[in-house]
Order: C-alpha cells, then sequence, then structure tokens
C-alpha cells in the first residue's frame, strides 16, 4: 500500500523483490520505465507495457494482451464498492488485506 501522492515508480521499486513467478506482467503506460523492464527481463517476465507518449523510440508490446486487462480494471472496480477497502478504514495493512480478502470471496461466490 502506498499513499495516492506516491509514483508508481517508487511501488514498483518495493514491490519488484517479491513477485511471484510469472510469464507475463501487464501494465499501464505509467509504469514504463527502462530499468523496470531490465529488471523484470533479469526475472524471466516479459513485460506488456505500451510506451509513454513522450517516449521518443516505440517500444514493442503485445498488444492484443494490453486489452484483456480490462479484466483486472473491473475487478478493482468491484473491490471499491465494498465502502472500507474504498476509502482504506483500515490503518493496518494485515487488517486491510483480510478486508480485500474477504471481499474478494464474497464477490467470488455471488
Amino acid at each position: 500500500m502506498t499513499a495516492g501522492q506516491v509514483s508508481d515508480y517508487t511501488g514498483a521499486a518495493a514491490l519488484l523483490n517479491g513477485l511471484p513467478a510469472a510469464e507475463w506482467l501487464i501494465a499501464d503506460r505509467d509504469y514504463d520505465a527502462d530499468w523496470f523492464r531490465e529488471a523484470l527481463k533479469d526475472k524471466g517476465i516479459r513485460p506488456c507495457i505500451p510506451g509513454r507518449k513522450s517516449r521518443g523510440k516505440p517500444v514493442r508490446y503485445d498488444k492484443r494482451r494490453y486489452r484483456r486487462r480490462h479484466r483486472i480494471e473491473i475487478m478493482f472496480g468491484r473491490l471499491k464498492d465494498w465502502r472500507r477497502i474504498a476509502t482504506r478504514y483500515d490503518r493496518c495493512a494485515t487488517t486491510f488485506l483480510s478486508a480485500v480478502a474477504l471481499a474478494a470471496t464474497v464477490m467470488f461466490w455471488l
């Protein structure tokens, strides 16, 4: 959990060592950085991140796979329907994660 004003790069750098084994990482343009792409490749993960509009040299990525990321966006939207999660009532990260797990379980069964 990072504060709202913290950049995406800071959050990505903090989570990089804890990434599980995966084949792909799909992210939006906010995570477009050469150091992040290289770190993912070093871990054996293929990045599916479009380049920023201000990037001089275009970056190749799997456009079809990137379009399917809307499923993840929908899931986060449904999680935010739970007011406790959307407003982050819980100050403790463990309690917040427990609330997210409970909400995800209820959404799965409905």
